[in-house]
């Protein structure tokens, strides 16, 4: 339950990070690329907090490509699986009702976004494909103190690198599908760049094997953050 209500709260706030920043941007200027960058900051700030808060408790996943790669190495047991991305998945759906409302929007606002395209999708597989790496390689260095960091800082990284600004994580994907906003994704658009998300853990899989092989012995410790870190 304590592990479920962390994985809740923290897609949540994500969720909320992301949407409501970007409808500020929004409302502070016309320039796209200024709100890009305010989305970004706010994100990568957002992330290092959240990470930081709830990596002790569930080792704040909020995300189900996280929570089914951490599972494929051992990471953690099968019973955990389906409550962890229930709890992201409900989580993201309050977060971006809570947004909506925060800026004078319906609480649902069906994004009206198309984002959809070959360059697109690839973006999407190398966003994921390179959190996952990221994230699984920062815990082998024995360094899992940077971790609210360093995937905050590939977040921000990819907002700018990718084609697809790096949702990489299904759950807010559907969540951003509900927000007619800066950050939102029409659902027409969401099946493909869940494939993508998908299609880039597998690829994640394979390579984080070949690079960290003894990958079965540290994956329960993936964004645990203990006091002694």
């Amino acid at each position: 339950m304590r592990k479920c209500a962390a994985e809740f709260l923290g897609s949540a706030f994500l969720i909320a990070t992301v949407i409501g920043s970007g409808i500020m941007a929004t409302n502070l200027t016309d320039n796209v690329a200024l709100q890009l960058l305010c989305n970004t900051a706010a994100t990568a700030g957002g992330l290092v907090a959240l990470i930081s808060a709830f990596g002790p408790v569930s080792g704040a996943h909020f995300n189900p490509v996280v929570t089914i790669a951490d599972r494929v190495f051992g990471g953690m047991p099968n019973r955990d699986v389906f409550p962890y991305i229930a709890s992201q998945l409900l989580g993201m759906f309050v977060g971006v009702m809570v947004a909506n409302l925060m800026f004078g929007l319906s609480a649902i606002d069906i994004s009206t976004k198309t984002r959809s395209g070959g360059g697109i999708w690839l973006g999407e597989i190398v966003a994921t494909l390179g959190l996952l790496l990221v994230i699984f390689g920062v815990v082998r260095s024995g360094k899992s103190s940077l971790a609210p960091f360093v995937v905050a800082g590939y977040i921000a990284a990819a907002y700018f690198f990718t084609s697809s600004t790096s949702f990489a994580n299904p759950a807010i994907t559907l969540g951003r599908s509900l927000s007619d906003s800066f950050a939102g994704i029409a659902p027409k658009s969401a099946p493909g760049f869940i494939i993508a998300q998908f299609v880039g853990m597998a690829l994640a899989l394979v390579a984080i094997r070949i690079v960290f092989p003894d990958v079965d012995e540290f994956a329960d410790e993936i964004l645990m953050l203990h006091e002694e870190d």
